[in-house]
């Protein structure tokens, strides 16, 4: 089985860095990102373009939306699902409101994700992590300021209506302290995706794989050794 590794908002392939030994035995990996698309209807259909003929799409953050959406337009390609610090709501107007505002303040010289933003997806234990707040600033300037500001004016829309269109075993894996996705938005999604398995990792903020990758690749090889190999 191919495992198809799609990121999140401002983050690229090096995300898996640290999974990717754990991950091997049930590869190959292909590491993405999101940086072709203006809405995630059109990031599913850039990624299904590259993909290999069947895969298991593993979605993070925003990744989760596009994971989504490729086991909607491709079923008979998506074997099965993992859903990692995500959701199935959409953008409120006011946070539409409050990313349009900042992207205007922004400087036009794009500097990566600010501090603020970068602790505020961590683990609170990791505010002064230095070297934790540079990997993920680092991810953001490799994809750099147009996609920062494709990514940030993009309004995403929920599919909470739509979740029992997925019918692919799905595992959803949400983190004890996410400031950025609650449980109750897990709970959300393992409602609405029937037969869907829910993990939570403890000791982790949003940043699960960069924060707790070995606690992350174990919830997933456990799953993935008891998926049928047919």
């Amino acid at each position: 089985m191919t495992l198809l590794l799609i990121p999140g908002f401002m983050a690229d392939a090096t995300l898996w860095d640290a999974l990717t030994a754990d991950l091997a035995p049930f590869g190959p990996l292909v590491a993405t990102d999101l940086s072709r698309g203006e809405d995630i209807e059109s990031m599913a259909a850039a990624l299904l373009s590259d993909a290999p003929d069947t895969f298991i799409a593993v979605g993070f953050s925003m990744g989760g939306y596009v994971a989504r959406e490729l086991a909607r337009i491709a079923p008979e390609r998506v074997s099965a699902l993992i859903l990692i610090a995500t959701s199935a709501r959409g953008d409120t107007e006011e946070l539409i409101r409050q990313r349009r505002s900042a992207l205007k303040a922004a400087p036009k010289s794009f500097k990566g994700l600010s501090r603020p933003a970068i602790v505020s997806s961590l683990h609170p234990d990791l505010a002064t992590d230095e070297a934790m707040i540079t990997r993920v600033r680092d991810m953001g300037l490799r994809l750099g300021g147009e996609v920062f500001h494709r990514q940030s004016a993009m309004a995403r829309a929920g599919d909470l209506d739509r979740l029992d269109e997925i019918t692919q075993p799905t595992l959803i894996i949400a983190a004890d302290a996410d400031r950025l996705r609650g449980p109750d938005e897990a709970e959300e999604l393992h409602r609405g995706i029937a037969g869907s398995t829910l993990v939570h990792i403890p000791d982790s903020g949003h940043m699960i794989p960069l924060e707790q990758p070995k606690a992350l690749a174990r919830v997933m090889t456990e799953w993935l050794s008891k998926l049928p190999t047919s």
